[in-house]
């Protein structure tokens, strides 16, 4: 991945003139007086790593496998928030750790760990490097230095049981890399975020992660079935069956702890059959409200599909849900993205059973031509959000979730607290996950950088996290904790809450060399 921005270089966009226009125009931005640093100008502190613990490390993980060199570690310097990124666009990598270390086996992670611990040395479990909430940056205070633990090597399917349908595999596998092996079994996790390309299966396991077909496979902390972690203390082996009465279920600790508590080196997933048909289609509802109740409808009768996006007015009009031909289009009212995917007859059945309830609720079909847009472009958004940081707007988002009943307020309230705290930006929702119960908002907000960006976005940021704990949400649905949630989580969860998460990690990591900083307020 790009060192300062998202994915694959040759995929960068170039913003249309449209698009430019509308910037200058609606927001009044301008392009940044200084150009972004380029890799060779990025000098990172000097690495503190003792050289009696390299060469200790060395040893375990062998030779080339601990790397200080300035290009790697700054390759491993925080995730890709638009914080991250201006701080590395500004030639900022004082974060980075002082050494990267690849191991390649459990035993090999539990050793790291061991000899960090005796060594009191920092450790930053680092998969695709695709955290947006801060999850990657340690801190420093009272530690000898900090390491990044880079599980790429652990990359295998190690286990498929068509049976059980379930299938063990290696939490470095890119989620791409795990399709493309399930693939060749006929199956498939059905897990595809917007990170899917570059994100790990630890690291879905670690944040909680949601795909955008959420609505038919379900989120990625439901696939779980089993786990593997090693601990400073010891290795946990956890999830003998896919349910059990056997006490709590000590996998909900691991997973959402985002490497606080131990390192996941084996992950032993829920699969499906590859699906031999998919169908995506668009709906058109007159305002969000509309569409709110056509979402909630089809989750609660049992007649989701595999895919269903609401977008909101605004959205829709800019056409964020279709990234490949953005910008002002003359569609009104909220687009709906409906998605089947199974056999030839599911699909078909899917669509009636969805159609019918859609039509019921004031939908108007647009045929396929939306729906297959927005899977064309399903990944595209973080390269369109490099485009804009270059032409100097600010750009970043922030999603929660909460009850049905409490979804109007909250979408209300999460608005107006970012359009009074800049002024005059451009907020777009979507709702991408529901439930019977409840469903997420995902907010992407556009304004003219300032002199300050990353004050900039911090106050918009707390005035946001504010508005939702007062709007009865939670701070995160998928994206995690990290370091910017850490004490908004903290007041959601209560001071007992907090508590018992700390004495977990005072087990666990009595040295506290676990992504120190991250989760725990």
């Amino acid at each position: 991945m790009i060192w300062s921005g998202w994915g694959d270089p040759a995929q960068a966009v170039e913003l249309p003139e449209q698009v430019r226009g509308l910037l200058t125009g609606l927001l009044g931005v301008r392009e940044p007086a200084v150009p972004a640093a380029t890799l060779d100008q990025v000098r990172p502190p000097a690495p503190r790593l003792a050289p009696a613990v390299l060469d200790a490390l060395e040893a375990i993980v062998g030779p080339g496998r601990v790397r200080t060199d300035d290009e790697t570690r700054v390759r491993h310097t925080r995730g890709r928030s638009t914080p991250d990124l201006l701080r590395l666009r500004a030639g900022d990598a004082s974060d980075a750790p002082d050494a990267v270390v690849f191991p390649g086996s459990h035993e090999e992670v539990a050793a790291v760990l061991r000899l960090c611990a005796e060594r009191h040395v920092a450790v930053v479990p680092f998969g695709g490097g695709t955290s947006v909430v801060g999850g990657l940056v340690a801190s420093r205070p009272g530690f000898a230095s900090v390491v990044a633990l880079d599980l790429a090597r652990l990359d295998r399917l190690i286990e498929v049981d068509p049976v059980s349908m379930t299938a063990v595999l290696e939490p470095g596998l890119r989620g791409l890399r795990a399709e493309e092996l399930l693939a060749a079994h006929g199956l498939t996790l059905g897990h595809f975020p917007q990170s899917f390309e570059y994100a790990t299966l630890g690291g879905f396991a670690a944040a909680r992660s949601s795909g955008q077909a959420s609505a038919g496979y379900g989120r990625f902390d439901d696939m779980v079935m089993g786990l593997t972690v090693a601990t400073p203390r010891g290795t946990l082996e956890l999830g003998r069956a896919p349910r059990s009465a056997a006490g709590p279920d000590l996998r909900q600790v691991i997973l959402g702890s985002e490497g606080a508590f131990g390192v996941i080196t084996s992950l032993r997933l829920r699969v499906h059959r590859a699906p031999r048909a998919r169908h995506y289609e668009g709906w058109r509802f007159g305002g969000f409200a509309e569409g709110l109740a056509a979402v909630r409808r089809l989750a609660q009768d049992g007649r989701a599909p595999t895919v269903l996006r609401l977008s909101d007015e605004t959205e829709t009009m800019v056409g964020l849900a279709r990234p490949g031909e953005i910008g002002l289009s003359r569609d009104s009212g909220c687009l709906v993205v409906a998605g089947y995917e199974g056999s030839p007859e599911e699909v078909g059945h899917g669509r009636e059973r969805a159609a019918a309830a859609l039509e019921e609720a004031g939908g108007v079909a647009l045929g396929p031509e939306p729906g297959e847009a927005w899977a064309r472009g399903r990944y595209r958004a973080p390269y369109l959000r490099d485009a804009l940081l270059a032409a100097g707007a600010t750009v970043e988002t922030l999603e929660t979730a909460c009850f049905w009943s409490g979804l109007p307020r909250l979408y209300d309230a999460v608005r107006e607290a970012l359009t009074g705290s800049l002024g005059g930006p451009l907020v777009m929702c979507h709702v991408s996950h529901v439930y019977p119960a409840g469903a997420s908002l995902y907010f992407t907000v556009v304004t003219a950088q300032t002199g300050d960006p990353l004050g900039q976005w911090a106050a918009a940021k707390r005035a946001a996290t504010e508005a939702i704990a007062e709007a009865g949400g939670t701070v995160s649905h998928h994206h995690g904790v990290g370091r910017d949630h850490r004490e908004a989580y903290g007041r959601e969860i209560g001071e007992l809450g907090v508590e018992i998460l700390r004495g977990i990690k005072e087990r666990l990591d009595p040295e506290g060399i676990l992504n120190p900083g991250v989760l725990i307020p």
